[in-house]
């Protein structure tokens, strides 16, 4: 059993410790997580699985099949990212004052298993971008409360793995969908719109899992409105820790910029565009196979190592990248970018949970994903501006760069606590 110090101990699984330090847990078998983590992570997965088959086709489908040129795609992507973003505060903000996560949740994932006929059935551009918007809004209105159900369901000396999981089964469909894309692609003779039909079952089956087997926790008492609406101003409530949480989270987001970029760069180096998925799938395997024990390694980890580890990945992916000359060397960078978001994204889930109050979890982690939404399209922008002017090279160089002042700033960041059993920080 984690050994507890007064301002870490909690009532209840949803109290958030007092402060960023790792807890002094034993390690965590996968088979003691709560049902529900697993429910929500093969929900996950199959929602990934349908996106992604989508997704990885879905660009050159807009352009080949529909005509639209390459700022349309950019602008479409675009507003859905911040649509996405945007959404994830109020419905995590709406999950608090309801006092209940799964319904938002489960409308969230509808939304978007709605979308997946449209994509097949379009027959221009505004019913791609209209489906993208819903499907973005759905991504929006499930993210927040869904990560605070984690939270709430998980001990807290067992977050780190809960976050690690759901995050591994997450990539697994990441990894599964454009995978199952490139064998429908060869199968059907190129057909896209056969292939995104295939998108539609997963999704359905996702919506399904949760329906049947996520359950909210018992609460002591009924949940009690003490004002009409939650503002903003709750967000004064929110401590200062948890604020360098956000901060650290944007930092790390400006120094990775969107996904895309790696694909382009396998196409830019002579990947055959037909083959170009497999890029997503590399980075995804490696994410998948490292996200559950390096989310375990948070609960008995100083998190500032698991942060410079992450960072070091990410300055050697961005590195390889910018000096690759053929798709092999493509593939090496995208396995690095796979395994720095495994020691980081469920690090950074997990520190949100610990900082945010218990009442404003669906709170905290809307305005982190909108913090760290909007740095990402800050991010991809920069990244396209220098592509553009510098080439491919400049912008993963530049990445490297963010990367490396990023870890000069953990360098002065000093938690409030020095960790248990002499742990460093």
């Amino acid at each position: 059993m984690a050994r507890m110090t007064p301002d870490t101990e909690s009532p209840s699984p949803g109290v958030a410790p007092a402060d960023i330090r790792p807890s002094a847990a034993s390690p965590v078998a996968w088979r003691a997580l709560p049902p529900g983590i697993w429910a929500m992570g093969f929900a996950s997965l199959f929602m990934d699985m349908s996106s992604e088959l989508i997704h990885s086709l879905l660009p050159v489908f807009m352009v080949t099949g529909l005509g639209a040129s390459m700022l349309t795609v950019g602008l479409i992507e675009g507003a859905a990212e911040a649509t996405s973003a945007i959404v994830k505060v109020f419905s995590g903000t709406l999950s608090d004052y309801l006092g209940r996560r799964k319904l938002l949740m489960v409308l969230g994932y509808g939304l978007a298993a709605l979308t997946k006929p449209v994509f097949p059935l379009a027959g221009s551009i505004g019913w791609v971008f209209a489906a993208r918007f819903i499907d973005r809004v759905g991504k929006g209105m499930r993210g927040a409360p869904r990560d605070a159900l984690v939270a709430e369901i998980t001990a807290p000396a067992m977050r780190g793995a809960a976050y690690g999981m759901r995050q591994a089964l997450d990539s697994v469909g990441a990894f599964l969908g454009p995978l199952l894309a490139v064998a429908l692609m060869l199968w059907l003779a190129n057909d896209f719109r056969a292939v995104m039909w295939f998108a539609v079952v997963p999704a359905f089956i996702s919506v399904t899992l949760l329906i049947a087997y996520v359950r909210e926790p018992e609460r002591a008492q009924p949940h009690v409105r003490s004002r009409a609406t939650l503002t903003l101003a709750d967000a004064r409530r929110l401590p200062s820790r948890y604020w360098v949480i956000v901060l650290i989270g944007a930092v790390f987001t400006l120094a990775r910029f969107s996904e895309a970029f790696l694909v382009l760069r396998a196409q830019d180096v002579g990947l055959n565009p037909g083959f170009v998925p497999l890029v997503m799938i590399v980075m995804n395997v490696f994410y998948a196979g490292a996200a559950y024990p390096a989310g375990a390694a948070a609960d008995r980890v100083s998190h500032r190592t698991l942060l410079f580890i992450g960072l070091a990945l990410l300055v050697a992916a961005d590195l390889i990248l910018a000096r690759a000359a053929s798709p092999l060397a493509a593939f090496a960078g995208a396995a690095m970018w796979g395994l720095h978001m495994a020691f980081t994204q469920g690090l950074l889930s997990k520190l949100v949970a610990d900082t945010a109050p218990a009442d404003l979890l669906g709170t905290g982690f809307g305005l982190f994903n909108l913090v760290s939404g909007i740095a990402m399209l800050l991010a991809s922008a920069i990244a396209g501006a220098l592509w553009s002017g510098f080439g491919a090279s400049a912008t993963f160089i530049c990445g490297a760069g963010f990367a490396l002042l990023t870890a000069a700033g953990l360098l002065f960041y000093r938690p409030l606590h020095h960790p248990p059993h002499g742990a460093g920080q």
